[in-house]
């Protein structure tokens, strides 16, 4: 922060990258803070610059200021909204719950929804619950980028999350007949100047058993402290201790269980995941980080979670 502050900032470059980095860190506050300073010193904002508020504002919740910024957009900087600004908004309505808002949202676009705006929609039906949109959003998204395994993922969490193994088995052949495989989770944590990949349920490292038996005395202590595993995100239809060994061989609790061994104590861990981190993961390492005493850093395909003293710096929403 304190070199933004020493280089030139007359155009929108610097401006962006700093909004954005705020951003993916869960700081949409300190975000709009800047784009207010940025208006003051008369310096003029472009497309990218409200696509990085905009998605900050909708990793945050922060609806009403992202609504700010989008009329802003428009009426006085004269900048009409592309497709990412859309899927934005839509991203952010739905994540916040306002699921019809951002269906409608949708139907008054003065563009073609494409697959970012639909893929939008169903990730908020997946958090939400909402298996009927879901499923028509899915239909959208088959129709327009029917190719992207990842959308078929997302279809059958939603029908997993509530049991309907049925509507499992219907999206996962689907996918299968059209020669789709899923993109395999991981993780990977750079420890004693080597970066160690472990990927869900890896039994495959050499220090395996070691992990494994931290992530036990992990278990053990984390259910001391009352935290209950959530089985909604096992999406497989096996049993209860079957379900929670699976929960805890994810990729990111073998690479955070490896780093306690492998680093002294209390010394931050910083993991990359490639794939969004789990519900029941993010509140495990919550616990992790506040048994431990240390800092766990872990950055998915969304954002960067820091965890410290049990709490994580996305304030649950992500």
């Amino acid at each position: 922060m304190s070199l933004f502050y020493e280089v030139p900032k007359m155009t929108s470059v610097p401006w962006n990258a700093i909004i954005s980095c705020h951003g993916i860190h869960g700081h949409a506050e300190k975000a709009l803070k800047l784009f207010r300073e940025m208006r003051e010193e008369r310096v003029k904002p472009d497309h990218v610059t409200f696509v990085s508020l905009l998605s900050a504002c909708s990793h945050s919740g922060l609806v009403e200021e992202g609504q700010w910024c989008f009329n802003v957009m428009r009426e006085e900087y004269g900048i009409e909204p592309i497709l990412k600004h859309y899927g934005c908004m839509v991203d952010m309505f739905g994540r916040a719950g306002h699921l019809e808002k951002a269906y409608n949202f949708i139907k008054d676009m003065p563009v073609k929804p494409d697959a970012s705006v639909w893929g939008a929609l169903l990730g908020a039906c997946r958090i939400h619950g909402n298996i009927d949109l879901g499923a028509f959003a899915s239909e959208r998204l088959f129709e327009v980028d029917s190719e992207n395994v990842g959308y078929y993922v997302l279809m059958s969490n939603i029908y997993a999350n509530i049991g309907k193994w049925e509507g499992v088995d219907k999206v996962r052949t689907l996918a299968r007949d059209m020669g789709l495989r899923k993109t395999p989770g991981w993780s990977s944590i750079e420890a004693n100047n080597k970066v160690d990949v472990f990927y869900t349920g890896n039994q495959s490292h050499p220090k395996y058993e070691e992990i494994y038996k931290e992530l036990r005395n992990l278990n053990a202590k984390m259910k001391s402290l009352g935290h209950v595993p959530d089985y909604s995100f096992v999406l497989q239809d096996v049993e209860e201790d079957e379900k929670e060994h699976i929960l805890m061989s994810h990729s990111e609790r073998l690479a955070i269980a490896f780093g306690i061994i492998s680093t002294p104590p209390k010394t931050p861990i910083r993991i990359f995941k490639n794939l969004r981190v789990c519900g029941d993961c993010h509140n495990a390492t919550k616990y992790i980080s506040k048994i431990t005493e240390r800092e766990i850093i872990v950055r998915d395909s969304n954002r960067f979670h820091h965890f410290k003293d049990g709490v994580c710096s996305c304030r649950d929403y992500w």
